[in-house]
């Protein structure tokens, strides 16, 4: 599919849809996933989320309503902002090959899907949405509208990220035009943090190792962290990104051990770098600013992974 025209009539001549998001979905995936479906029930058709059960607390009341665990023959399986079956949420294995659409703005997009929608030059997927939902003559609610405004301030860190462009402004003042009641999302999404959450940057402060002269910053974030300090998930926001603010550091890897004998890696980048090509040795991908990947192991083991990837590269 090249066209948002062609998108738009292709669910039109479809019905019975289930959203997928991927595992520990983001304020993109989530935001995008909730305005897809009230669109699509606002031109007469069914829809639903899956239940992905990495679905934070922080966008429960949104989600009311929209959720479902059932899925049959006939369900019409689409992905939002996904862009490998390596990220199907944890009780999504049934849907591998399932997926007949999938609308992503992400590059490294494996083309699982029957049919693809990409645009890897939005800043989140949540623009697609926006352009989609006027195509299909929907007029956006005030929850369609907030959800879009979601999805686009997240993934560009509040419109600070190098990715945002004028159509990202024009989207997030669209929403704003229908009701979007951003002061409040933004202060609970890039303003408030809590004491746990604090103290866990704090840790990683203290333990993040520097090399290449300070350009690349290497942090371990143990669950057993998160744990201890009684951390939720919506306090993890954005926590990726944390090493990349340090003075003078242009890239950063922060390892996490959240599931059992995986190490997830999420790299950040400067211009001249690519998060999305050292992230792809080890089977993941994203963005040239912003990739993800996971190894089988601890931490050191995910550590070592990534910096072999680095020196191969000749970044360390």
């Amino acid at each position: 599919m090249k066209t948002v025209n062609e998108l738009a009539k292709w669910l039109l001549e479809h019905d019975d849809y289930l959203i997928l998001t991927h595992r520990r979905p983001d304020g993109d995936a989530t935001g995008s996933a909730i305005a897809l479906c009230l669109g699509l029930r606002a031109v007469g058709k069914t829809a639903h989320i899956w239940a992905n059960p990495q679905f934070t607390p922080r966008y429960a009341e949104r989600l009311d309503g929209l959720l479902t665990d059932t899925v049959t023959d006939e369900t019409t399986v689409i992905s939002v902002d996904m862009a490998t079956e390596g990220l199907l949420p944890i009780n999504g294995d049934r849907f591998e090959g399932k997926t007949r659409l999938s609308i992503d703005h992400h590059p490294s997009n494996t083309g699982y899907a029957a049919h693809t929608f990409l645009r890897s030059d939005s800043a989140a997927c949540g623009e697609i949405v926006w352009e989609l939902l006027e195509e299909l003559g929907v007029t956006p609610t005030k929850e369609m509208a907030e959800a879009v405004y979601i999805a686009v301030s997240t993934d560009t860190g509040c419109f600070r990220f190098a990715n945002t462009t004028a159509r990202t402004f024009m989207t997030a003042a669209k929403a704003v035009e229908h009701g979007a009641d951003i002061a409040p999302i933004n202060r609970a999404l890039f303003e408030i943090k809590s004491r746990g959450r604090l103290q866990l940057e704090s840790r990683l402060m203290a333990n993040m190792e520097f090399f290449a002269d300070g350009t690349v910053a290497i942090a371990c974030l143990p669950q057993t962290w998160v744990e201890e300090l009684e951390v939720t998930e919506d306090d993890l926001d954005s926590i990726s990104g944390f090493p990349r603010t340090v003075d003078g550091v242009q890239v950063s890897v922060l390892i996490r051990d959240s599931e059992p004998g995986r190490a997830k890696m999420s790299v950040r980048t400067a211009a001249g770098f690519d998060a999305s090509r050292y992230c792809g040795y080890l089977g993941g991908g994203g963005h040239k600013a912003a990739a993800g990947c996971s190894v089988e192991g601890t931490l050191m083991d995910g550590k070592r992974a990534i910096m072999d990837v680095l020196k191969k590269e000749n970044v360390i």
